[in-house]
C-alpha cells in the first residue's frame, strides 16, 4: 500500500524542488524559459522571513509532487488569499490521491492563515489539472485576461 505524505519543504530539499521546476517545465512545453537555480531557490524560498513557500509530496518516503505557493491580498475583501505558483505530480503517480491530499494541505495553510480565496492559473489545454480541479469546485475567472510584463520590459519602463 502507498503511503502518502504531505510536508513543508527544506532546505535539504532544493535539489528536489529544482527537479520539479524543469519537470512541470518540460511538461509545459516551456524547457528552456527556466532560468532559475538551486541557488536562486535557496535564496528565495528559505531566506529569513520569505514570502515564497513550498511543500512536497512523497509517496512511500520518494518526492513525487511539489507546489509552491505565497499570499496575496484583496481590497475587495480585506484579506489575504493563497496563490498557488506551480503544483506538479510526476506524471506516473497522478491518480493516487496525491493531489487531493497537495489540496487539502494548501487548504489548510489557507485557513489558517485567514485567506479568503485560493488561486491559481491554468493552461487551457492541460484538461485534466481544469478537470481536477473543478473537482473543488474551481471556477475560472471569466472576463479576465492575464497580462505579463517580461523583465526586459520592466528594465525599459524604468529607463524612460
Amino acid at each position: 500500500m502507498m503511503k502518502i505524505s504531505i510536508r513543508t519543504s527544506k532546505v535539504k530539499d532544493i535539489e528536489i524542488i529544482f527537479n520539479f521546476i524543469k519537470k512541470l517545465a518540460e511538461f509545459e512545453k516551456s524547457p528552456k524559459k527556466v532560468t532559475t537555480s538551486p541557488d536562486l531557490i535557496k535564496k528565495k524560498i528559505f531566506q529569513d522571513n520569505s514570502k515564497i513557500f513550498s511543500i512536497i509530496a512523497f509517496a512511500n518516503k520518494e518526492p513525487v509532487g511539489f507546489a509552491v505557493y505565497f499570499f496575496n491580498y484583496s481590497t475587495w475583501t480585506g484579506k489575504k488569499g493563497l496563490y498557488i505558483e506551480d503544483l506538479y505530480i510526476n506524471p506516473e503517480m497522478r491518480s493516487n490521491g496525491i493531489g487531493l491530499k497537495m489540496m487539502k494541505s494548501l487548504s489548510k495553510i489557507a485557513l489558517n492563515n485567514d485567506c479568503a480565496r485560493i488561486e491559481f492559473n491554468v493552461l487551457d489545454w492541460n484538461f485534466e489539472a481544469i478537470k481536477f480541479y473543478e473537482r473543488f469546485n474551481a471556477k475560472p475567472m471569466k472576463g479576465w485576461t492575464i497580462y505579463r510584463i517580461e523583465r526586459d520590459e520592466i528594465e525599459k519602463i524604468n529607463s524612460n
